[in-house]
């Protein structure tokens, strides 16, 4: 298992009435990060009934950028305003891992 020293985590905001489209959303997304070599972990996750977010790691930061350049950052963006609240985007070092 690859060292894992950078992060994403972010937090995204359903749009009224529509937190089961985000959830079904990341559901599938978890496909197209199962195709990107760089990406070492990626969660999705229910914080509240509209919150949702998303915690993914990477070896370095060349492949978190790959990511943030990736078809899931694209298809999130793409959604802002009809599906999704403008996501909060935050980069993070990856202190410890069990694994």
């Amino acid at each position: 298992m690859a060292d894992v020293t950078v992060g994403l985590l972010v937090r995204i905001e359903a749009k009224e009435g529509k937190a089961d489209d985000v959830a079904a959303f990341l559901a599938q997304a978890v496909g197209l990060a199962e195709q990107e070599p760089g990406t070492a972990d990626w969660f999705a996750i229910r914080i509240g009934p509209s919150t949702f977010g998303v915690f993914d790691t990477f070896a370095d930061d060349a492949g978190r950028q790959a990511h943030l350049s990736g078809e899931i950052a694209s298809a999130l963006m793409t959604a802002v305003g009809d599906l999704v609240e403008a996501p909060v985007i935050e980069p993070v070092e990856v202190l410890a891992r069990k694994g």
